[in-house]
């Protein structure tokens, strides 16, 4: 079923244009380096040409897809330097955040309740820990209640979400692990110290950057 300007109005359209194509680059539906013309996705969703236009905009400004002077936008490739870059920007904006909420002793109960739904899960590699996984380090960020740092942290969001479906199909992350690295995080933020906490989730983050470029060089 095709999504028209006519049905949801010109922003609804935009929108929703844009999560189908999020979704589907997430999902490797649309590979790395694919091209993404405004024609093709007018076509294939049935939009007016500058709906098209806006949905692939916001996708370049989410960092999903790279545009280059008079060329077709087109999905990033995701490589170890662009690995190395999105982990470590993650690493300090989660690393300051601990940090402060250490200072309260604040646990957020959404990471809390993310980080049980991974540990359920059967031991092994599962790519259903993406989902909770991420919600897990996205609940650290909100818990400073800063509107500021919760749209820089979103700002990579997508990047972040790439890479983990790559460090998942690739089998490399154990869903216990995973569960009981996030466990040391909470423990050092409800004891107060935001060092052990920023230094435990520098070693989480780093495991799983290690792993997926090692995986990509292997390619």
């Amino acid at each position: 079923m095709t999504t028209t300007d006519a049905d949801l109005g010109v922003i609804g359209v935009v929108d929703a244009v844009t999560a189908r194509l999020r979704t589907r680059i997430l999902s490797g539906d649309i590979r790395s380096g694919a091209p993404l013309t405004e024609a093709a996705v007018s076509m294939a969703y049935g939009v007016a040409r500058p709906s098209a236009k806006a949905a692939i905009e916001q996708l370049v400004a989410s960092g999903l897809l790279a545009r280059t002077a008079h060329r077709s936008a087109r999905v990033v490739g995701i490589d170890p330097e662009t690995v190395r870059d999105v982990y470590r920007t993650r690493a300090r904006l989660e690393s300051a955040a601990l940090r402060e909420l250490a200072l309260s002793r604040t646990v957020p109960a959404s990471a809390v309740a993310a980080n049980e739904e991974i540990a359920a899960m059967p031991p092994g590699p599962d790519a259903a820990t993406v989902d909770p996984d991420l919600r897990f380090h996205t609940a650290l960020i909100d818990a400073l209640e800063s509107e500021r740092t919760g749209r820089m942290y979103r700002s990579v969001i997508d990047e972040v979400r790439l890479c983990m479906a790559q460090v998942q199909g690739r089998q490399l992350l154990d869903a216990s692990a995973i569960a009981e690295q996030h466990a040391g995080i909470l423990d050092a933020v409800a004891g107060g110290d935001g060092e052990r906490a920023a230094e435990l989730l520098h070693a989480h983050l780093s495991a799983a950057e290690q792993r997926l470029v090692e995986a990509l060089g292997a390619r």
